[in-house]
């Protein structure tokens, strides 16, 4: 093993074996060019110093996870595990026009108190609504879940039939 360690001096040390370390050194003078060797015996004892272990560096930033492969779910198994950060909302409301293919509107009223009068007022909002069997008819009271837009206006899908109309 040899290592450079000065570039003025030139001077290199080179170890063979454990007990002899060979030094030389160029001395560059005007009128002569020498190289001086030394030969050094290696001490006895050795001290070990131990260095302390480096304390664990914490991560800054987003930590990047693998993608997980999920089984798919049907429309009907589709529950909040609670698996997910931000939980998927769930409406429930009245069937009122099942005359699209696989889809639903379905009206929710939601109970609020006026910002200015304090008076409960009911609001009506219509959802359009994923249904995969066409299983909902008008008048059915159904319980819908929120979910990836599956069109232009549908954002919500049918996970269950509360109670069917008579």
């Amino acid at each position: 093993m040899s290592d450079t360690t000065n570039n003025e001096e030139n001077v290199e040390v080179v170890t063979d074996t454990p007990e002899t370390v060979e030094v030389a050194a160029a001395v560059e003078t005007p009128e002569v060019d020498a190289v001086v060797e030394e030969t050094v015996e290696a001490p006895e004892t050795v001290e070990v110093v131990e260095t302390p272990a480096a304390p664990a560096v914490e991560r800054k930033g987003p930590v990047v996870k693998a993608p997980v492969v999920k089984a798919e779910k049907s429309a009907e198994a589709v529950e909040d595990d609670g698996s997910r950060k931000n939980p998927r909302k769930v409406r429930e409301g009245v069937v009122i026009s099942d005359k699209m293919d696989m889809t639903l509107v379905v009206a929710v009223n939601e109970r609020v108190s006026h910002p200015r009068y304090g008076k409960t007022v009911q609001r009506t909002k219509k959802l359009y609504v994923h249904d995969e069997k066409n299983d909902a008819k008008i008048g059915d009271r159904v319980r819908v879940q929120e979910t990836r837009p599956l069109s232009k206006l549908k954002r919500w899908r049918l996970t269950e039939v509360v109670e069917r109309a008579r």
